[in-house]
């Protein structure tokens, strides 16, 4: 039987007092997509408020040279998957039929997202029950008010990365955001993890214990190796 893994879309297009539109970001859903397609999983989208989510389109130009990109933008089913994505309201919890939720980046899901109730209520479902919760770059905010059921913070005591406060500096966005991912990490209590380099590829995995488990990406180069980590922990 194949096994099955969400994405969940922003439906947000605006960055803060600013006119400029943002959304998803492609390669941080192109290349996770395909990661885990390929090693034989089968993906459902959502988006948060149903239909086609938000592309960033500034992301389409940036990865022109991008094939595995290219290749997402052309791929009629992935599309039609798009275009028809059910409201997040549709999942019914505890979404038995979902081994791993993941949340694709952009600076859309900065906002909405984290004060989703039905989010809040879906990743707390997954993780505590020992599924696969993941989220790249922007998107690691989700995490940050969700709390667990004994009144912690998802986040607080876990390792975690997202889009570094840097990499947001150098790309000139910090006005525009409502926050930076990676202090509001930090303020709930997560041990971010900064990687080496600026727009380096990095992952983090945190599995404690109890078998709970979170995969977070830092940046667009993250995708790939974000979906491999996915993929070794559903493997186990």
């Amino acid at each position: 039987m194949s096994r099955r893994i969400l994405f969940v879309f922003t439906s947000n297009d605006r960055l803060v007092n600013t006119t400029v539109k943002t959304g998803w970001y492609l390669p941080e859903a192109a290349h996770p997509y395909y990661g885990l397609k390929t090693a034989g999983f089968e993906i459902n989208f959502v988006s948060e408020l149903g239909g086609r989510p938000p592309l960033d389109e500034s992301s389409i130009s940036a990865t022109k040279n991008d094939a595995v990109c290219q290749r997402f933008l052309n791929d009629a089913q992935v599309q039609k998957m798009l275009d028809e994505a059910p409201p997040l309201s549709s999942i019914k919890l505890p979404a038995p039929e979902y081994d791993a939720v993941f949340y694709p980046g952009g600076q859309g899901p900065l906002i909405g997202l984290p004060q989703n109730t039905q989010s809040q209520n879906l990743i707390r479902t997954m993780f505590e029950d020992g599924r696969v919760v993941s989220a790249i770059c922007h998107a690691p905010a989700v995490f940050t008010e969700v709390k667990l059921r004994d009144g912690k913070y998802l986040v607080d005591g876990r390792k975690v990365t997202s889009m570094s406060n840097k990499e947001e500096e150098l790309w000139g966005r910090v006005p525009y955001v409502p926050y930076l991912v990676q202090s509001r990490l930090k303020e709930r209590g997560g041990i971010f993890i900064e990687g080496s380099t600026a727009w380096g590829d990095h992952v983090v995995v945190d599995k404690d214990s109890h078998g709970r488990k979170l995969v977070t990406g830092a940046n667009p180069a993250s995708g790939g190796s974000l979906a491999r980590e996915i993929i070794k922990l559903l493997r186990e």
